[in-house]
C-alpha cells in the first residue's frame, strides 16, 4: 500500500495538467495552416497573413495583408491563451473574420502549434 500511494498521487496530479508544448508536434500540425500561412525568414502573406512574431502582436497588424474589419477591430493582442481559444474555433472567437479554418480541437496539437510558432521572431528568424 505504501508504494501505491506515491504513484497514485503522481497520477492524480498529472491528470489535470496542461499538455506539454512540443515544437516538433507543432511543426507537423502547422501543415494544416500552411495552405494559407507562412513562417520563417522568407515568409510572405498569402490567403492569410504571415505568423512570424504573432505572440504579443495586435490582431490585424501585419503590413500588406487585407484583414476583415472584424479582425482589425477586435482589440485582440495575441498571447498563448487567446491564440488557443481562437484556434479552437476561429469564427466563434472572432465573429465576422474571414478565416475558413474549422479549428483545432486537440489540446496537444494546440500546445504544439503554439510552441512551434513561438520559435519565430517578427523578422522570421528562430529565437
Amino acid at each position: 500500500m505504501i508504494r501505491t500511494v506515491p504513484i497514485l498521487l503522481v497520477l492524480l496530479a498529472s491528470a489535470g495538467a496542461a499538455p506539454a508544448q512540443d515544437a516538433g508536434v507543432g511543426e507537423k500540425v502547422f501543415a494544416k495552416c500552411r495552405p494559407c500561412h507562412q513562417v520563417g525568414e522568407t515568409a510572405k502573406n498569402g490567403a492569410g497573413p504571415i505568423l512570424n512574431g504573432i505572440f504579443g502582436r495586435p490582431a490585424g497588424s501585419v503590413p500588406g495583408f487585407a484583414y476583415s474589419p472584424a479582425n482589425k477591430g477586435s482589440g485582440v493582442v495575441w498571447d498563448e491563451a487567446v491564440f488557443a481559444d481562437y484556434i479552437r474555433d476561429p469564427r466563434a472567437k472572432m465573429p465576422g473574420n474571414r478565416m475558413a479554418f474549422p479549428g483545432l480541437k486537440d489540446d496537444g496539437e494546440i500546445a504544439g502549434l503554439t510552441a512551434f510558432l513561438k520559435q519565430f521572431g517578427p523578422d522570421g528568424r528562430k529565437l
